[in-house]
């Protein structure tokens, strides 16, 4: 294929977006204000008086000098409330993850909405078989060329686990994959804190430098330094000093499981997670002032009849709606969750989980809420047209977000006025014709069309209609996001292990 036609075909289309990223959301709020304060004031009495697990480290030094109390017995830290303060003083509140080429930055202040993917999935339903297999390198890479032309999935996070990659060579090629194939915010994980210097030499090397990489950061690490309960994880704390100090966003993931791994009342859930929270957030400002941090409490909820993991319960989303709604006390960015459907397969139980859970999430205002598509089997398994499906139902989540305008003309008296005094009909009314593309949110793949009409279309399900289309878009869209030859150079530099040959059309 000529350089000619690929630029022709990459070129992104132009048409107005109803449901753009970073709407206002805030509408659904779970918790009163006294509801609020007392939950804050509970979360600094659990840091004050129960504290936290922090083995001899570093960390636990930074803490001490700090003002927090050690009991080195028990390898307890108790942090005093006057230093989470301090903290939420110093605490960036304008968090921006930036796009490579802009066009898909994510202003994170507010309470503006974002959508995107998540997960750290060991199953994929390969999309020829219809098969679950092992997740792999060439997954990750595909998924994010799907994310790539997706409009209602704002930002790609990792989904799944390479696991035809070597340990020693994961973060840099999961990070490569994903950067490769969409234009739009990455963030994934580090296994190891001596890697978080490659990643950055990898943003550096497509940047053009490391001025412009730190100005403009397109790669971010969520971490899991939090093991509930409230006990620091000691290597991905090392992860997470390491990647505050190289200037790299990160996501402070913290995932409680109601009646497992936090208390079953779910407000005493949200008490460990915002505390937990709180104390990953004091050590950073410790660490660096300021840095670009988002709150990830993303508390979970358990089946207690068998102690399972729920992803798309009520309780999920009522839980990490009240999440956001804390952070926004705070003022800062919220890692959220939505959309963890249990259902094996992509359909009926997973469409009213994840429209439930997604609406509910953005409704609450969630700055940055992972896991919003693909996910299925609780975490553990994606399926490309899931990614599709999701889509759709993102659009209309991101609508109700949107809400309505009332305005003069919206109240449309004039227009009231003059078809029921026979002037035309509303149907052929130049406000129709004007709004039908802006008031309106279409979807791609659910049908609304006659019962004749679907018949003549083959009669698929909404799951055949996805599976086609995420067919076309991976036959079709290989986008040269990385110059041909920065790549040259990443390949010399690293043991990137994507071939060349997977990143370009057949023929």
């Amino acid at each position: 294929m000529s350089r000619e036609k690929r630029q022709r075909r990459q070129a992104p289309e132009t048409r107005f977006n109803p449901v753009p990223a970073g709407l206002e959301g805030g509408q659904y709020r779970p918790l009163s204000e006294q509801d609020v304060q007392r939950i804050h004031q509970a979360a600094l009495t659990v840091l004050e008086r129960t504290g936290v697990e922090i083995v001899e480290s570093e960390c636990r030094q930074i803490l001490h000098r700090a003002g927090a109390r050690v009991d080195k017995s028990r390898n307890r830290v108790f942090i005093p409330r006057g230093m989470v303060e301090a903290a939420l003083k110093t605490a960036n509140r304008d968090v921006v993850l930036y796009s490579k080429d802009g066009r898909f930055d994510l202003h994170l202040r507010g309470k503006r909405v974002h959508l995107g993917t998540g997960g750290a999935a060991i199953h994929i339903i390969d999309l020829d078989s219809g098969d679950v297999r092992p997740t792999r390198l060439q997954d990750l890479y595909d998924i994010g060329r799907l994310v790539d032309v997706l409009d209602n999935i704002h930002f790609y996070l990792r989904a799944v686990v390479a696991q035809d990659v070597p340990n020693e060579d994961i973060d840099i090629n999961t990070f490569y994959a994903c950067l490769t194939a969409t234009n739009k915010h990455v963030m994934g994980g580090c296994y190891y804190p001596e890697k978080v210097a490659e990643i950055k030499r990898l943003g550096v090397m497509i940047a053009g430098s490391e001025e412009a990489f730190l100005a403009r950061p397109f790669l971010s690490f969520n971490l899991g330094w939090m093991i509930s309960p409230l006990r620091f994880a000691p290597e991905t704390t090392e992860t997470l000093t390491a990647a505050v100090r190289a200037g790299i966003p990160v996501a402070l993931v913290s995932a409680p499981q109601a009646g497992a791994t936090s208390p079953a009342s779910l407000v005493g859930t949200l008490v460990q997670t915002i505390a937990e929270e709180l104390a990953g957030l004091t050590y950073v400002q410790l660490l660096r002032p300021g840095h670009p941090t988002l709150l990830g409490g993303m508390p979970l909820v358990s089946d207690l009849r068998t102690g399972n993991i729920v992803g798309g319960a009520a309780e999920m989303a009522l839980m990490n709606a009240a999440s956001a709604q804390m952070c926004q006390f705070y003022g800062l960015p919220v890692y959220s969750s939505s959309a963890l459907s249990d259902s094996k397969i992509p359909d009926a139980q997973a469409g009213f989980e994840k429209g439930l859970t997604t609406a509910v999430v953005a409704l609450a205002g969630a700055q940055y809420n992972h896991h919003s598509a693909g996910m299925l089997e609780s975490m553990l398994a994606v399926a490309f047209e899931q990614y599709i499906i999701d889509d759709d139902i993102n659009g209309q989540a991101m609508r109700l977000v949107r809400g309505l305008e009332v305005t003069e003309e919206s109240l449309s008296l004039d227009v009231i006025d003059e078809v029921c005094n026979g002037e035309g009909h509303y149907l052929g009314h130049p406000q129709t014709y004007r709004l039908m593309r802006t008031e309106y949110h279409y979807p791609h793949t659910a049908d609304r069309g006659t019962r004749q009409d679907w018949l003549s279309a083959g009669a698929l399900d909404m799951r055949e209609r996805a599976r086609r289309r995420a067919r076309n878009i991976l036959q079709s869209h290989f986008p040269e996001i990385i110059p041909p030859e920065v790549d040259r150079r990443l390949r010399a530099e690293f043991n990137i292990l994507l071939p060349r040959e997977a990143m370009t059309a057949p023929g």
